[in-house]
């Protein structure tokens, strides 16, 4: 749905490459293998069980004044509108409809995320399915009655399933230098996560909030193709409200929230990851790595082990960051991995709060199995090497306590000498 200018990754290749003598399915294709079979195989993510729901009559939807069935989908599907964070560069199928005079309101938590473009035709619905991936849905604003229901749309997954997303169907957070009608420039883009430097954030995107960096890409526009970087000037760095910029009508919120975003780009790369991991545990060999590669991959992500520095402290202006804090498991302590840090780094205990997400419960046992091992060898301190020295001795010890007190699945080598 959203399109950034990502090629994917050898997609016109043969469908099989030669390896150590085998024959591997090239990662962009694993999709179609029998195990994965991702055009085809049943699917279970809160979009098909929100059909399911409209069916029986649970729930209903009401349209609603301009924005039409948006506030009541979120409702059902219990994403929060503090999460509002809008998009004003072309990177959507609806793409003639958004600039910056009507960006693209995007909303999620940590499985579902909802866009809606004002007076598009449809809502756009990316659900994180169990074993699936990333499931591309859309709602007509139009439809009534029986005829209310989420329809799936493979179609995305040309610009949603790329080296950016891992090779599976996913999500990405980009950054471009967006022209006055939104359309991206030629320049560098970005496809930007907690591992990016924050200079290179959030351009096509509105942000609002306090910080203390000299610059990121959001809110600016290009008007010099010659010199793109002249769009980027304090007024456009820093910024607390949007008013004035373009007519709110519709609109649920009036912010495009800096830790919202900041946490959508950590968020959609780690369910990538899980996907990818879970993907690599089905096809087994074929994948054309060891698990425990792909395992290491996934941890050293959620371990936030190159997570770049944030120009702290950093504060949003929706209630989001406290939303986001108030969804999580407690420890013994009081203690959550879902709460934030936003002065140094994202999060106050280094460990991706969707460690308790859907997707990761669903994981292969071998490929859960090959993550709490490695998860284990770098917070125990086993794995001495030097780029894990980010993790301090009490961060360590932190997120392996409130982990013993809210994953009942770990081994039981994690508790051994507790």
């Amino acid at each position: 749905m959203r399109r950034f200018l990502v090629i994917a990754s050898i997609v016109w290749a043969a469908s099989l490459i030669a390896l150590s003598g085998q024959q591997r399915i090239h990662p962009s294709l694993i999709r179609n293998h029998q195990a994965i079979a991702y055009a085809t195989a049943p699917v279970s993510n809160p979009a098909s069980r929100l059909n399911e729901r409209l069916a029986s009559g649970d729930v209903t939807l009401t349209s609603n004044g301009t924005s039409g069935y948006l506030q009541s989908l979120l409702a059902a599907l219990d994403v929060p509108v503090a999460s509002q964070v809008l998009v004003f560069s072309k990177t959507s199928f609806q793409a003639p409809r958004i600039n910056a005079s009507n960006p693209r309101a995007i909303f999620y938590n940590d499985t579902v995320s909802v866009g809606w473009v004002r007076g598009g035709p449809v809502l756009e619905i990316v659900a994180q399915d169990a074993n699936e991936g990333s499931i591309f849905y859309t709602l007509s604003q139009e439809a009534t009655g029986a005829g209310l229901r989420l329809e799936r749309n493979d179609t995305c997954i040309a610009c949603h399933l790329a080296d950016a997303t891992q090779n599976v169907p996913g999500m990405l957070v980009g950054s471009v230098f967006p022209g006055p009608d939104g359309t991206t420039l030629y320049g560098p883009a970005y496809t930007t996560d907690h591992r990016s430097p924050f200079e290179i954030r959030w351009g096509g995107w509105f942000v609002t909030g306090t910080h203390h960096a000299a610059r990121h890409m959001g809110n600016a526009i290009a008007t010099n193709q010659s010199d793109l970087d002249s769009m980027i000037t304090p007024s456009t760095v820093h910024v607390t409200s949007l008013q004035g910029r373009f007519d709110m009508d519709g609109y649920l919120s009036p912010h495009s929230d800096i830790v919202a975003l900041l946490t959508l780009e950590h968020q959609v790369q780690m369910l990538n990851l899980i996907t990818r991991t879970g993907w690599e545990a089905r096809v087994g060999a074929d994948a054309g790595r060891p698990l425990d590669q792909a395992a290491a991959e996934l941890v050293d992500y959620m371990l936030f082990i190159d997570e770049a520095p944030l120009p702290g402290p950093i504060s949003g202006t929706a209630p989001f960051a406290s939303t986001f804090s108030a969804r999580g498991p407690r420890d013994r302590h009081g203690r959550s991995l879902r709460e934030l840090d936003l002065g140094r780094r994202l999060l106050r205990y280094p460990c991706s709060y969707l460690i308790y997400s859907e997707p990761f419960e669903a994981l292969p046992a071998r490929a859960r199995d090959a993550v709490y091992l490695r998860l284990w060898e770098v917070l125990s301190g086993r794995e001495t090497g030097q780029r894990y020295a980010v993790l301090s001795p009490a961060d360590r010890t932190a997120i392996i306590e409130i982990l013993r007190d809210t994953k009942k699945d770990l081994p039981t080598y994690w508790f051994a000498g507790s």
